[in-house]
C-alpha cells in the first residue's frame, strides 16, 4: 500500500485531496488514473484526452485503462474510447458528479457505431452539455448505476447502433432509442422512452414506454426475479477502499439507490489481490486464491499458461478497465468450484492460438448442489475468438453451477480482425448451460460455427437475446447440424429438457456466401413447459436466408431489398 499522495505524485497529479491525510490507495498500476474534484478541470482533461488519442479507434489494441473519480464535483468532457472503463467510487452515483460532455462516439464512418464494443461508464452522475448526453454504443458496453440529469441518446445523428446494456440507473429525462436494433434495460427508471426498432426489452422497469410487441417490439416483464446488481470499488469519507457487493433482489423493480446507499455487504481493499499484467501469472494468482483471497485485476493483458482456479465460496473476482484472460497454450482462462457465491465480474476471455476446451467454466461437469440462497453470478463477462489474433476455442462459456446468474455478456466470435476465417478462429460454441435454474439477463451471443447457444439444463430463463449467427460459412455443406437440417440453430434447448423459458429474441443472418441457409433460429423440443415470448429473425444481407423463426413456425426472412423480418409473439 502507497499514501494517496504518492500515487498522485507518480501521475502527474498538480493537488492533493482533502483525504490524502488519513487514506492510503492501493497500487492500481500505470493503467489507471485517479482523479480528485480539487484538480484544475483542464489537468484532468489533458489526461483523460491522451487515453482517448489511443483509444478512440483501437479496436484490438492492447491498451487497457480505467479512470476513477474521488467523491465531489467536476466540470469537464470525458470522452470514452474503447477498453476504457469510467468509475464513481462514491457510496451512491450522486457522490460524484460531472457537469460537462461525458460521451460514446460512433467508432466507424458514417455515424455508425455498430462496432463501438468494449467500454463502460458506472456509478457516477452526468449533467450533460446541451441537456443529453450520447452514448452510441452496441456490444459489450454497460450503462451502470448511472444518474443523467437530462436526455440521453443512445445513437449518433441517427446512425446504426447495435447496443446495449443499461441497469440501475436513473435517467431524469427521456431515453432516445433511434435506430438502435436492440436494447435491454433492467431494472432502470426514466421520464420517458422513445424509439424501436426490431427488439427492445424492459425487465424491473417502472415506466416502459407505451406499447406491446410486435407493434411496436417491446418486451416488457414487470418484476426482475432474481438478480445481484455488480459489485463496485468504492472509497468512504476516511479514504479507505472496498468493494461494495449488493445484496440478492428479488421480485424487484427500479434502482437500487434511491437511499444513497445500495444494500449489501463491503469488504476491504485488503482482503483482495490486486494482480497485475507485468507481474503476475496463473500460479501467483491462484496461490492467492487458495489462502481465501479475493481478486482485483488492474487493467492489462494476462497471458495464461494455466486456468485460474477460484475454489473458495463467496469469493469476488474483479477486473478494472477491461483486464483480458488470454490463455496461451489451450488451457482453460478460468475454471471455478461448485459453492456458493461467487461472483465473477468485467473481465475479457480472449481465446489464444491453441484452442481451449473452453474460457470460462463455471462448476465441475457433475454438477449435484443448490445455490439458491446464495447463487454464483456473471456480471459483464465478455469473450472474443479471434480479432485481436488468431483464436480458438471449443466453448467459451460452460455452466454447469445450478442456480447461476449470468448479468450481462457478449460472447463473439470475430467476424473481423485479425486471424479471422472459417478454419482460423475456429469455436464451436458460445454459452453451454448444464446447469439447473440459470437465468440469464442480456445474453449477446454471435457467429460461432455450431449452436451459439446450447441449453441442457432444466429450469433456464433467458431475458433479451441477441444472436447474428456465422457470416462465413464456406457452403451448406460445412453448415449443416443434421441430415435435412440446414445449418446449426442460434439458439438450442435440448431435447432432454422439459422446463424453460426465454423472452425477447432477435436472430439475424449475415451470409457472405451463396446458396447458405439456416433452417430455423430457435430449436426446442415440443413440451408446452419450453415457451419462447417475442421472436425476430432479419436478414441483414442478400445472400441466404433464415427458413423459420422457432422450429417450423415462423416463415422466412428475404433479403434486401425485399426484406421481411418474421415474428412470434409465442411458442408453442
Amino acid at each position: 500500500m502507497m499514501k494517496l499522495s504518492v500515487v498522485l505524485a507518480i501521475l502527474a497529479f498538480s493537488s492533493v485531496p482533502a483525504i490524502a491525510a488519513t487514506a492510503t490507495t492501493p497500487d492500481f498500476g500505470p493503467n489507471v488514473l485517479l482523479f480528485n474534484h480539487t484538480m484544475p478541470s483542464a489537468e484532468i482533461r489533458a489526461q483523460i484526452d491522451k487515453i482517448y488519442a489511443t483509444q478512440r479507434r483501437n479496436e484490438f489494441g492492447p491498451e487497457r485503462n480505467a479512470i476513477l473519480f474521488l467523491p465531489g464535483n467536476y466540470n469537464v468532457d470525458v470522452p470514452i474510447g474503447f477498453y476504457t472503463q469510467v468509475l464513481g467510487l462514491g457510496s451512491s452515483p450522486d457522490d460524484v458528479s460531472i457537469i460537462g460532455n461525458v460521451h460514446s462516439d460512433a467508432a466507424a464512418r458514417n455515424n455508425n457505431a455498430t462496432t463501438t464494443f468494449w467500454r463502460a461508464a458506472e456509478n457516477f452522475s452526468v449533467a450533460p452539455t446541451g441537456g443529453a448526453m450520447q452514448w452510441a454504443v452496441s456490444q459489450a458496453a454497460p450503462f451502470r448505476r448511472m444518474h443523467v440529469q437530462g436526455d440521453i441518446v443512445l445513437h449518433q445523428n441517427g446512425g446504426w447502433a447495435s447496443g446495449g446494456w443499461m441497469s440501475d440507473t436513473l435517467i431524469d429525462g427521456n431515453v432516445a432509442a433511434g435506430p438502435q436494433q436492440q436494447w435491454i434495460s433492467r431494472n432502470s427508471e426514466w421520464r420517458s422512452w422513445t424509439g424501436a426498432n426490431w427488439n427492445m426489452v424492459f425487465v424491473g422497469v417502472p415506466n416502459p414506454p407505451e406499447g406491446e410487441w410486435p407493434k411496436p417490439p417491446y418486451t416488457k416483464i414487470a418484476q426482475t426475479p432474481i438478480v445481484r446488481e455488480k459489485p463496485f470499488l468504492q472509497i468512504d469519507a476516511l479514504g479507505n477502499y472496498r468493494v461494495r457487493v449488493p445484496a440478492i433482489r428479488i421480485d424487484s423493480t427500479g434502482i437500487t439507490w434511491h437511499a444513497a446507499s445500495t444494500p449489501g455487504k463491503t469488504i476491504p481493499i485488503r482482503d483482495f489481490y490486486i494482480a497485475h499484467p507485468n507481474r503476475d501469472n496463473a500460479a501467483t494468482i491462484n496461490a492467492q486464491l487458495a489462502k481465501g483471497r479475493n481478486l482485483l485485476f488492474t487493467p492489462g493483458i494476462y497471458d495464461l499458461t494455466e486456468a485460474i482456479r477460484v475454489t473458495h465460496p463467496n469469493t469476488v473476482v474483479m477486473g478494472l478497465g477491461f483486464a483480458t484472460l488470454h490463455p496461451v497454450n489451450g488451457a482453460p482462462a478460468m475454471t471455478t468450484s461448485d459453492v456458493d457465491g461467487i461472483i465473477i465480474a468485467g473481465l475479457l476471455f480472449d481465446a489464444g492460438p491453441t484452442e481451449s476446451p473452453v474460457l470460462l467454466k463455471i462448476g465441475p461437469t457433475e454438477h449435484k448442489s443448490s445455490h439458491a440462497k446464495n447463487p454464483i453470478s456473471l456480471h459483464d463477462v465478455f469473450f472474443r475468438v479471434g480479432g485481436a489474433g488468431v483464436g480458438r476455442a471449443v466453448v467459451n462459456l460452460e455452466i454447469n453451477s445450478n442456480d447461476t446468474i449470468v448479468d450481462h455478456t457478449w460472447i463473439w466470435r470475430a467476424d473481423h480482425g485479425a486471424g479471422v476465417g472459417w478454419a482460423g478462429n475456429t469455436s464451436a460454441n458460445g454459452l453451454v448451460v448444464n446447469g439447473s435454474n440459470v437465468t440469464v439477463y442480456g445474453l449477446f451471443v454471435e457467429h460461432h460455427q455450431k449452436f451459439q447457444v446450447l441449453w441442457n439444463g432444466n429450469g433456464g430463463r433467458t431475458y433479451f437475446y441477441q444472436s447474428e449467427i456465422p457470416y462465413d460459412p464456406p457452403d451448406q455443406a460445412s453448415f449443416t447440424s443434421a441430415p435435412d437440417t440446414n445449418g446449426w440453430a442460434s439458439y438450442k434447448v435440448a431435447g432432454t429438457v422439459t422446463t424453460h423459458e426465454a423472452w425477447g429474441l432477435g436472430i439475424y443472418s449475415v451470409f457472405r456466401h451463396p446458396k447458405v441457409v439456416l433452417t430455423r433460429a430457435i430449436e426446442v423440443p415440443a413440451n408446452p413447459n419450453v415457451r419462447f415470448h417475442d421472436m425476430i429473425t432479419v436478414a441483414l444481407d442478400d445472400k441466404g436466408e433464415i427458413t423459420n423463426v422457432i422450429n417450423d413456425t415462423g416463415g422466412p426472412t428475404a433479403v434486401a431489398p425485399h426484406r421481411l423480418t418474421p415474428q412470434v409473439t409465442n411458442f408453442p
